[in-house]
């Protein structure tokens, strides 16, 4: 019910009446009281009959954990797309017990502490109210299992760490952060039969002394010698391709100035075109001009000033 916007609804405006007629499949089958309430101790032994009354559905062996792994590609391929190696650590099954955890490779026996429950059960009586405090078993630490001789290779773990290389395909301009699902490739169950985690690899794109990515553009800083900004120029500019594209720079240009060229940046996500570059413009001023540089300098000073009185006469 409290998943379900209608019934939600019914029951703010009417109370119960609002939702008579519904069964408790249908006011409560969508949520976990199990997984609510795991890892709280009320010293109450609720069994599995008030989850059962909630939520009506069997439930496997436990599934292993998923597995994240980030991977940094160049832009390069970023553009074209393609298959990248990802290599990464996961613990899976030890092939010399097959996951058992004991020497010989048989199942282990059941804890005789706790018969096999993994969980330590004290009763106690208080007037007509009978209370029991479930803790976790001392001698097995909650597995539930006895190992007389572990196994020499897992130390009875029943899993050992393995590094795993696969082939992941790479979408054609793949965003920044994107995570790509590669099913089954997660840790291993926990649980005899269980199926196992996924691994997530996290795509980013490879720091670039060239150029900066925004998106689908990319950005580029051309720095100028203070005489072609003024007298303007044909810049060569590198692009992601390997080429080199011309740019007419104008005469005056302004230091900040940012030019865009179209369809010079990534393909966008999804085949929607390409994006663009833009160049932002700075300018060198000389720091220690020699003897006829600032000659040349003082004379364009002379010249500036007399345009400014000419301006102001």
């Amino acid at each position: 019910m409290l998943s379900d916007p209608k019934k939600r609804a019914q029951y703010d405006t009417a109370g119960h009446a609002g939702v008579a007629g519904y069964s408790t499949e249908d006011l409560f089958g969508g949520i976990d009281f199990e997984d609510l309430f795991r890892g709280f101790d009320f010293g109450f032994d609720f069994g599995g009959g008030l989850f059962d009354l909630f939520s009506r559905r069997r439930r496997g062996p436990a599934r292993g954990n998923d597995i994240e792994v980030e991977i940094a590609i160049p832009l390069e391929k970023v553009a074209s797309g393609g298959e990248e190696t990802v290599r990464y650590g996961r613990y899976a099954p030890c092939e010399r017990c097959h996951g058992q955890g004991t020497a010989d490779g048989k199942p282990p026996k059941a804890c005789p502490a706790c018969q096999g429950s993994g969980r330590q059960v004290t009763t106690s009586q208080k007037g007509n109210v009978s209370m029991q405090q479930i803790s976790t078993c001392p001698v097995c630490h909650g597995s539930g299992k006895q190992i007389g001789q572990p196994c020499p290779d897992c130390g009875g773990r029943g899993e050992v760490e393995k590094i795993e290389s696969l082939s992941v395909s790479i979408p054609v301009g793949v965003e920044d952060g994107t995570a790509l699902r590669v099913a089954g490739r997660g840790m291993a169950s926990p649980k005899p039969g269980g199926a196992p985690g996924d691994l997530y690899v996290v795509v980013h794109a490879r720091p670039d002394p060239r150029f900066q990515r925004d998106g689908a553009d990319l950005w580029r800083q051309e720095t100028l010698p203070l005489t072609d900004a003024v007298l303007g120029t044909t810049l060569k500019v590198l692009t992601l391709e390997g080429g080199k594209a011309d740019v007419e720079i104008p005469a005056g240009i302004q230091p900040d100035t940012v030019l865009r060229l179209r369809n010079k940046g990534l393909p966008r996500f999804g085949g929607k075109g390409k994006g663009d570059l833009y160049l932002r413009i700075k300018i060198e001023i000389p720091e220690n001009p020699g003897r006829e540089e600032r000659e040349l300098y003082e004379r364009l000073r002379a010249l500036a000033g007399k345009r400014r009185r000419h301006f102001w006469e």
